[in-house]
């Protein structure tokens, strides 16, 4: 199997350093995920500024959480699991609707399941929408815009995703709560 360095700012990538700077200053430490990427100045770099865009679009941050979330138990990525179940915790989801997701269903609010419905769809039909897919998102009061937005944060989670999936990163201490294994194929 191959391996891939936890890189800490000062063992990155001078291209890479500065985004780790900058999710040391946002989170308080280097997640390990980002610390596996920064191996690679272009995937570090594409991350954090997708990312940034991301979390300056019209969706709010516990919406983005919900489809984080969502986006990475349909990868079946476990350590963004875990992180985004924090962070949705944080940003003020319920417990049942996080709890609903790491299951594979929906919420039972109403938006979060519009967006979670979504980016399912977006994922398991590889982009592909229906109409009715679409319709039902706008007539939940998210707009065309939105569903471009969408996207994007499913492009973003993707980087994620598939890192951790490849580079398998050891879940931080202050994630273990939110463990998550993904069914068996």
């Amino acid at each position: 199997m191959c391996s891939y360095p936890v890189h800490t700012i000062e063992s990155a990538p001078e291209q890479s350093r500065p985004a780790l700077r900058q999710l040391q200053q946002s989170f308080g430490t280097v997640p390990n995920i980002a610390a596996k990427m920064a191996a690679s100045p272009v995937l570090i770099n594409a991350f954090i500024g997708l990312f940034e865009r991301v979390h300056a679009s019209s969706l709010t941050e516990p919406q983005i959480q919900t489809l984080l979330l969502t986006n990475a138990v349909e990868n079946a990525s476990e350590w963004p699991v875990a992180f985004h179940t924090a962070l949705a915790l944080r940003q003020g989801v319920q417990p049942a609707d996080v709890e609903a997701i790491r299951q594979g269903a929906l919420p039972a609010d109403a938006g979060l399941a519009a967006l979670s419905a979504l980016a399912r769809a977006l994922i398991g039909r590889r982009g592909r929408l229906v109409e009715s897919e679409q319709r039902k998102f706008l007539d939940a009061g998210f707009s065309t815009e939105q569903i471009l937005e969408v996207i994007a944060v499913v492009a973003a989670s993707t980087i994620t995703n598939y890192t951790s999936s490849v580079t398998r990163p050891a879940l931080e201490t202050q994630f273990e709560a939110f463990a998550w294994h993904a069914p068996a194929a």
